[in-house]
């Protein structure tokens, strides 16, 4: 199996499409509910045009270690090293933000757009937290067994994919304090920083967010100058499992 070792961890990766070095590349980073099986929609569409990587990242899916968001970022660099990438496009989903941004933040000069699906990637400032509070009342109340990133409309229109969702989680062996612990580990970022950011960044959201309400998101989105911001209706938390067609072009248009 495909992997590196690093500080403890044994990370898991897959490559697709094109050989690396001979097309641009993509390298996707999941969310606390998904692993690389995650992206199964967004591989093939971009295979044919770039060199596809997906990963695990320690303690999630195929990849061994203790589940320390305080990693994930070096994490990242030593696969890309690994792989000789000196140039990506960083797509994250959710937790993903975190590792993504945080690598974007550390080396900018490796990273040629950035796509931040569903997370606010650490970013804070008073006005963000504060909206973080404010929009608390936004996620409502779930059915009883909904996954929050599944939501409840995947759930009720798309039961065959909710059902997958839960199964690609269900391969993944950390808890949810575990997971709690991971993203705090990751740290944050503040916006005067991520201010600074100097490379096109695109905010998908989910208009029926209720792990990162829209309005938490777009006040993140703010503090980024310049920073694209797509708003895709009838979706949850993970809108490139539950509307992978509009993520994927959403997605063309920003890497056009």
């Amino acid at each position: 199996m495909p992997h590196i070792e690093r500080a403890g961890a044994r990370i898991y990766y897959e490559t697709y499409g094109h050989r690396v070095g001979t097309a641009p590349a993509l390298v996707f980073a999941h969310g606390a509910g998904g692993n690389h099986l995650s992206w199964w929609q967004q591989v093939p569409h971009f295979r044919g045009r770039y060199s596809c990587v997906a990963f695990d990242h320690r303690g999630w899916g195929m990849s061994a270690g203790e589940p320390d968001g305080s990693q994930f970022v070096e994490d990242l660099r030593a696969l890309l090293d690994h792989l000789e990438i000196e140039r990506t496009t960083l797509v994250a989903q959710s937790m993903g933000g975190w590792t993504s941004l945080g690598f974007a933040m550390r080396w900018p000069e490796r990273v040629d757009r950035l796509a931040l699906c569903d997370t606010h990637g650490g970013i804070s400032s008073p006005e963000i937290d504060g909206v973080w509070k404010a929009s608390a009342e936004y996620a409502g109340k779930l059915p009883a067994g909904v996954h929050p990133a599944v939501g409840e409309r995947m759930y009720r229109e798309q039961p065959a994919l909710a059902f997958l969702y839960e199964e690609i989680d269900a391969l993944n062996a950390v808890t949810r304090p575990q997971i709690f612990g991971a993203i705090q580990a990751a740290g944050t970022i503040p916006a005067a920083e991520a201010a600074k950011l100097s490379m096109p960044v695109l905010f998908i959201i989910g208009e029926e967010d209720i792990v990162s309400p829209p309005p938490f998101l777009e006040a993140a989105a703010r503090a980024v100058p310049g920073a694209r911001v797509e708003r895709i209706p009838g979706a949850g938390h993970s809108v490139y499992f539950e509307r992978a067609d509009r993520f994927n072009a959403a997605l063309d248009t920003f890497l056009s």
